[in-house]
């Protein structure tokens, strides 16, 4: 038998312990003597349990484990204890393509020099080509940086991790509760899903852009899936946009940027705008901040800072390695949106996808990530309505990489 000690109970005070407290605990330990006494007496069987040798030699047969199976085998149990339903879509939303090929390539990247023949990974929006530039800056400027100049004390402010998605989750939980909707263009970017809609249970509501319109969103569009929301019962926060759009990387041209603020005026809601990729705009296009808008349309007197800086990059290797890679992509018969911004390109396979449908377009992903051993996104990973495209994110490679990209050649697939 145990005795249970109630420290907590003992208490020091400026006089010593307080016999307040001391009392009940010496009161405690001989009322657990008292009962271990009694009972011993007052049982038949001996006190101190017979050793194996002593009794019954089908006693040593007994298994060791049985009382613990017993534990998983009681009457009423329903299985293992399971975690919160949403927790549970979080885990099952890896089951998107855009996660698989993902996981794939973290277990067998490509590498020309160690590992040639690994998957080379095309579905992640990473700009290497900037890693030279940062190196050059940390040679130059780190030890300053870290440990200041001539004359100023020892501080490590001058450096400082980003991370462009912090805040994100939670602006969207402070905008909309638990069953609430934003209207979303398609295609979007597919960790939306996963980061809107299973963390914060906010429906995320699909506005359909279409490729005869260079998939660029249109205030009708809006309208058309506001409405519709609200027959569903639907009550609609905001609208979450990327500009320039991901994965497509085209630009909302100023026009459609006031209309869009206009709408969300007249229908009360908020506009979440994601600009992370404003700073890498390679063409002549003028990119517009949503801010610049609503201070030059509605609140002259407003200050709104943009985050238009974030993935600033203007070296002419990434201009040279866009056009390297669409110019491959022809080569072999694909079509790729004209955009002007961001790390990818909005390829259409649709010609080559066996049918029509999302069917159709998984099969070709599989087949590119399993055989051809090229890592892309599918089209219905972003929701986009029209199967047959897919993001490529060139951004990932070095030029002379490119070749050994085309001649996996996804016609022959």
């Amino acid at each position: 038998m145990r005795l249970i000690v109630p420290l907590q109970g003992i208490v020091q005070g400026r006089g010593g312990l307080i016999l307040g407290t001391l009392i009940p605990c010496a009161l405690f330990y001989f009322f657990q003597l008292y009962t271990k006494r009694n009972r011993g007496n007052s049982s038949n069987t001996p006190s101190n349990p017979p050793s194996p040798s002593s009794s019954s030699p089908n006693l040593a047969e007994l298994s060791r484990t049985s009382s613990r199976l017993s534990l998983f085998s009681r009457v009423g149990s329903s299985g293992p204890v399971s975690v919160s339903s949403r927790a549970s879509l979080i885990v099952r939303e890896n089951d998107s393509p855009y996660y698989i090929g993902l996981e794939k390539v973290s277990k067998d990247p490509y590498d020309k020099a160690r590992n040639p023949d690994g998957i080379i990974q095309l579905g992640l929006s990473e700009n290497r080509l900037c890693f030279d530039l940062i190196e050059k800056w940390m040679v130059e400027n780190v030890r300053e940086a870290m440990v200041g100049r001539d004359g100023e004390h020892l501080s490590i402010n001058g450096i400082a991790a980003y991370q462009p998605s912090d805040g994100l989750m939670e602006l969207k939980v402070a905008l909309a509760d638990h069953g609430n909707a934003f209207l979303i263009p398609t295609p979007y970017y597919p960790g939306f899903d996963r980061d809107v809609k299973l963390r914060t249970g906010v429906e995320l509501i699909p506005v359909h852009c279409r490729s005869a319109d260079n998939f660029l969103l249109s205030v009708t569009a809006l309208e058309q899936a506001y409405n519709q929301a609200r027959k569903r019962g639907v009550k609609v926060r905001g609208i979450l946009i990327s500009n320039p759009s991901n994965p497509v990387g085209n630009i909302l041209p100023r026009e459609t940027l006031h209309n869009i603020l206009v709408f969300a005026q007249e229908k009360n809601i908020h506009i979440i705008c994601d600009e992370i990729f404003a700073g890498s705009v390679y063409r002549g296009e003028e990119f517009v901040s949503m801010p610049e808008i609503l201070v030059e349309e509605f609140d002259k007197n407003r200050t709104l800072n943009s985050s238009r800086n974030l993935s600033r990059l203007t070296s002419k290797g990434y201009r040279k390695l866009h056009h390297s890679f669409v110019d491959g992509l022809k080569q072999l018969g694909i079509q790729c949106i004209e955009s002007s911004a961001g790390f990818y390109c909005w390829a259409n396979m649709s010609e080559l996808i066996s049918s029509y449908g999302e069917k159709g377009e998984l099969d070709l992903w599989d087949k590119l990530l399993n055989i051809a051993k090229v890592n892309v996104t599918p089209g219905s990973a972003c929701h986009c309505i029209e199967p047959g495209w897919f993001r490529c994110c060139f951004t990932t490679l070095a030029l002379e990489d490119i070749p050994v990209v085309m001649k996996s050649n996804p016609q022959g697939c």
